[in-house]
């Protein structure tokens, strides 16, 4: 399809530079089965879902991806930053690095020190290796397993989306305010940002509605952030992401099919892990590994009844997906109301509901 159906404006003001506070006093932009819309509150939702529904959430924890550094060759000093992408091994990430056209393979990298005063012994260091057409680098680390997962942590700051990042610096309060309640493996390095909108006060309520909950794990990769560039979308490929849905958790979603009750993933990242280890029969299988799927109009849903999603970028992957969920044109008047209300858009914006288009 062409890409260009998937566009459409949004004012900069639209744009959300802090979250709603508190979580659940967000907007929420319901849209029914039948294409009628209503403007709720977040909060909403525990009158809008039914006893028996199953909410799919993605337990994954950010890291504070974004490493600021210096590179060196001999005397000669660049300053750079690197956003980690996806873990390759106990010492190995994948990274989008700027200036990344600048950086060979062997160069070396030294993240966090320079400039704080710190000793060098303090350093964390890396050597830069093999780099691929897609702009993503090989980061090997001279540390490994839980020593640079110390060190990310400590040197790191919060990967917030570069519509943020580009107007405002990261700060403390993003530190809780870019991460669910429910986070709790480490591994993301953006959020699955529908989930920010739930508090433990509105879990507590849909728990006593009767709502049930499972958990998957997806670690949001950089590459979420980046534009489509191709004309079509035959021509784009998705970069791959780590995923695991659990026998616990895949027994609670096949017995929610069988039953006839509603799954609705929470995100974009729930609904992709779910409909990448469906089977033909709406089943979900127990796996772990990566996922590269691409959800774009003519997709069959085999498994999602609902989905609960942000607003999101034009010409993006997500917006595709959303539309092939609910319909194009459906999705395209989703929007136009979204921006007419003026409800607030990406991570730290308002919330849709969606149920699937027959």
């Amino acid at each position: 399809m062409r890409v260009d159906l998937f566009d459409f404006d949004l004012p900069e003001e639209l744009i959300a530079l802090r979250p709603a506070r508190p979580r659940d006093s967000a907007r929420l932009l319901h849209v029914r089965a039948e294409g009628e819309f209503e403007d709720r509150s977040v909060r909403d939702v525990v009158g809008l879902l039914r006893a028996g529904d199953l909410l799919v959430f993605n337990d994954t924890r950010v890291i504070p991806a974004r490493l600021k550094g210096v590179r060196w060759r001999d005397e000669n000093r660049l300053a750079m930053e690197a956003t980690l992408h996806k873990r390759v091994s106990a010492s190995e990430w994948q990274a989008f690095a700027k200036p990344g056209k600048r950086l060979k393979e062997g160069d070396r990298l030294r993240f966090g020190a320079e400039g704080e005063g710190a000793c060098l012994a303090s350093a964390l260091e890396a050597t830069v290796g093999a780099k691929s057409d897609d702009g993503l680098i090989v980061l090997k680390f001279d540390l490994a397993g839980a020593d640079l997962d110390a060190a990310i942590a400590a040197r790191g700051e919060m990967p917030l989306p570069p519509y943020i990042a580009g107007r405002r610096a990261e700060d403390d309060a993003d530190r809780a305010d870019y991460q669910t309640v429910y986070a709790a493996k480490d591994g993301a390095v953006a959020a699955p940002t529908a989930g920010l909108h739930f508090t433990p006060e509105l879990l507590a309520a849909l728990d006593a509605k009767g709502v049930e909950r499972a958990s998957i794990t997806l670690h949001v990769g950089a590459g979420t952030f980046l534009p489509v560039k191709a004309d079509d979308t035959a021509e784009h490929v998705m970069h791959a992401e780590w995923r695991e849905i659990s026998s616990s958790a895949a027994a609670a979603i096949n017995r929610a099919k069988a039953e006839g009750r509603r799954v609705i993933a929470i995100g974009t990242t729930a609904l992709r892990s779910l409909e990448s280890a469906a089977n033909e029969d709406g089943s979900v299988r127990a796996e772990t590994g990566d996922t590269s799927i691409f959800i774009t109009p003519g997709y069959r849903f085999r498994l999602v009844d609902g989905l609960w999603t942000n607003f999101h970028l034009p010409r993006s992957t997500l917006f595709m997906l959303v539309s092939a969920f609910a319909g194009l044109e459906r999705m395209q008047a989703v929007y136009a109301h979204a921006i007419a209300q003026k409800y607030r858009f990406y991570s730290y914006g308002d919330a849709s509901l969606l149920w699937r288009a027959p």
